[in-house]
């Protein structure tokens, strides 16, 4: 299990610093092909409401969402800070491994204005193998049904 806590906290990093950084277009690239990536409250989770702020059912969705980000899109600049947890594997098994891993993202405006934007756990299904993790479902599952409108970036 070590050597899969390790990978999954590498990739776990590796995620956020790519959307910290602004290299969104390798966002998708964290999914395998067949994903689920999901953005919902606690209380929708609780209550097994299966729609989200955000829905993304495939890697290309992924994708188009990140081309409307940089061609269509008009939100204020700003950027992320992604704080994670340590990663708790709740379950490992032929290659596959469930996650659930607590965050705060901080939200840097144009102006330096920094405000806690989101609180949470992604709760994660990973495909692993001996050096890859790749996310076959992340729920993003945020403490808060108050949620920003400008929620552009992926969380």
């Amino acid at each position: 299990m070590h050597d899969i806590y390790r990978l999954i906290s590498h990739t776990q990093a590796e995620y956020g610093r790519c959307i910290d950084e602004g290299r969104l277009e390798q966002w998708p690239s964290f999914f395998a092909d067949e994903c689920l990536y999901k953005v919902t409250t606690m209380q929708n989770h609780r209550e097994g409401l299966a729609a989200g702020l955000i829905y993304a059912d495939s890697h290309g969705m992924l994708v188009d969402r990140i081309t409307a980000l940089r061609e269509a899109n008009i939100y204020e600049q700003q950027h992320y800070r992604h704080i994670f947890g340590q990663p708790a594997i709740l379950s490992e098994t032929n290659g596959e491994a469930e996650t659930d891993t607590s965050f705060l993202v901080v939200r840097i405006m144009r102006d330096g204005t920094s405000d806690l934007f989101a609180s949470g756990r992604y709760l994660d299904r990973w495909r692993l193998t001996t050096d890859t993790a790749k996310l076959t479902e992340r729920i993003v599952v945020c403490d808060s049904s108050r949620i920003d409108t400008l929620l552009a970036l992926p969380l």
